[in-house]
């Protein structure tokens, strides 16, 4: 099994005799690349025709008593490792930032580029557009760092209230008991062998307001979080999916200036899709429908908002090592045939599941037997407000787990935050099989170790205010 690393960076600021006001800035800045740059979200070569919306990373910048943070979202498939250190030593150099204390999520869009991370599926599926996809992703710490920048400048003293909305009717869990006994994962619409879903969802939509501190106060920024998957968009034309729409429905009422930082929360084993319904859900209609109400249940959350308590700004973060999947050099052999016929073209293609082992295989047997080590970051604001990096897609009861037990009022989690690993699932899932542990790299028990970890840094935090 894994290990904590002694890793453990706690940053916390002694506090002044009279508390200074919290400053805050925000800034977005366009990330959509180039016609042709390959895109990410399947098992398949897709090179971009163009833009249906623009991708954009999003930086939130707060600072307290001497303590500064920055808060990034990008509308992206992922955040590779390399990618996130890249853009904090680029983000620390510009703004004088520390590196451990910028929270760097991707959406998880499946409608952007696919980074290149040196992992099989990447090389396979850039092979047509390597150059292209290779030049994006290396300008994109220089312009994830403008954004925080340009958020930094933009600091100036702010409110903060907050409220959890609720939005029961667009989320559904992905996996299913089917009649056979088996677990099904996306079995269909109408499918009458489907029983009954294998896990819950979390339909909770927690919100930040912020607001500049003056006798009429206008809004700045408004952060928000919901567990579902960005895969609602599909075809070859960049987008940011649901979000995109989520942001244009705020702007509308609050003005234009006002940036909507979102990110998901845990969602590897939630969708869109709703398997009792026969009406198609796929396209830029279905992201606009979704976008506009989860807008809706945004608008009522800021109806009933609550000003946050007065209070310390903190980061820690640790380091986490989680043990392989394990893999066999028959595993290995099988892989190679598979990737073999892929780079050759072959039909018919290998099957999904095959190939899904396949890539999941090859990128553990590259490790050598190095586990995974991987960044679990909790950042605070006073008594009320948390945020929590979790460096995968995870399944939706990791992430209730964690705001189940966490102290503070509101906590907020962004999956495929500092770091992307692939699928984290439970450790019941792990005898159930399909989709998200046939392709997982780590080993049971992982996602629950990331659980006490940020619990940990919670509790502590919380103690501390």
């Amino acid at each position: 099994m894994g290990r904590l690393l002694t890793c453990v960076v706690t940053l916390v600021c002694a506090m002044p005799a009279v508390a200074g006001p919290l400053q805050v800035g925000v800034a977005a800045v366009d990330i959509t690349p180039p016609k042709g740059c390959p895109m990410a979200g399947y098992y398949s070569y897709r090179g971009a025709e163009g833009t249906h919306d623009p991708l954009w990373a999003k930086a939130l910048v707060l600072e307290k008593d001497g303590t500064t943070v920055a808060l990034v979202a990008l509308d992206l498939i992922s955040t590779p490792r390399n990618l996130v250190e890249q853009s904090r030593q680029a983000i620390e150099k510009r703004t004088a930032i520390p590196a451990a204390q910028v929270m760097i999520a991707a959406t998880h869009s499946h409608t952007g580029p696919i980074l290149p991370d040196g992992s099989a599926r990447a090389d396979i599926f850039t092979a047509d557009g390597a150059k292209i996809a290779k030049e994006y992703v290396a300008g994109l710490p220089g312009q994830i760092a403008e954004a925080v920048g340009k958020a930094h400048a933009a600091r100036r003293p702010a409110r903060v209230s907050f409220a959890t909305g609720i939005e029961d009717g667009l989320a559904f869990n992905r996996r299913f008991h089917m009649n056979d006994g088996s677990i099904g994962w996306n079995p269909g619409k109408k499918n009458p062998n489907i029983v009954r879903p294998a896990g819950p969802t979390d339909p909770s939509v927690p919100v930040v307001f912020f607001e500049t501190d003056e006798k009429q106060p206008q809004p700045i920024a408004i952060y928000v979080n919901f567990a579902m998957h960005l895969d609602t968009v599909g075809g070859l034309f960049f987008s940011a999916d649901y979000p995109y729409t989520l942001a244009r429905c705020l702007a509308a009422v609050y003005g234009e200036k006002v940036v909507t930082v979102f990110t998901t929360g845990c969602c590897g084993d939630i969708n869109h899709i709703n398997v009792a319904s026969d009406k198609p859900q796929k396209g830029p209609g279905e992201a606009a429908r979704i976008g506009t109400r989860l807008a809706a249940a945004v608008l009522r959350t800021l109806d009933r908002l609550t000003p946050a308590a007065d209070g310390p700004l903190r980061v820690s973060r640790e380091i986490v090592e989680l043990p392989l999947a394990p893999v066999t050099n028959d595993d290995v052999a099988a892989a190679q045939r598979v990737v073999a016929a892929l780079e050759a073209k072959t039909q018919p293609a290998p099957k999904f599941l095959d190939q899904v082992q396949a890539f999941k295989v090859l990128d553990i047997r590259q490790r050598l037997g190095n586990p995974l080590a991987v960044e679990v970051q909790v950042i605070s604001l006073g008594r009320d407000l948390a945020w929590v990096s979790l460096p995968g897609e995870i399944f939706v009861e990791l992430g209730l787990q964690i705001k189940q037990g966490s102290p503070f009022q509101q906590t907020m989690i962004a999956e495929l935050a500092n770091g992307s690993i692939g699928y984290i699932p439970t450790r019941v899932a792990y005898s159930q099989g399909h989709y998200e542990v046939v392709s997982t790299r780590c080993a049971e028990g992982s996602g629950e170790k990331l659980v006490d970890v940020a619990l940990q840094q919670l509790r502590t935090q919380f103690k501390q205010r």
